[in-house]
């Protein structure tokens, strides 16, 4: 074989193993920040009450609200 149709299949090889390695993590990392989610109501519970705050349900449900929406915003 020719010189240049190695060069080709290494090109290709490459271009299909980034694309592929891109899309795998991709999944890997939304199916891993679904299970465990980067914050949740406890943890935003004990941030307010460390800051001296005292939350009440609807100012957490609010907060988390908020939070999501933000993210999905990102996501876009």
């Amino acid at each position: 074989m020719s010189t240049g149709i190695w060069i080709l299949i290494v090109v290709l090889g490459v271009l299909v193993g980034l694309t592929g390695g891109f899309f795998g993590a991709r999944h890997y990392m939304q199916n891993y920040l679904k299970q465990n989610p980067p914050i949740s109501e406890e943890m935003l519970r004990s941030m307010m009450m460390q800051m001296g705050q005292r939350p009440s349900e609807k100012k957490l449900h609010q907060m988390l609200n908020s939070m999501k929406a933000s993210a999905k915003k990102e996501g876009k």
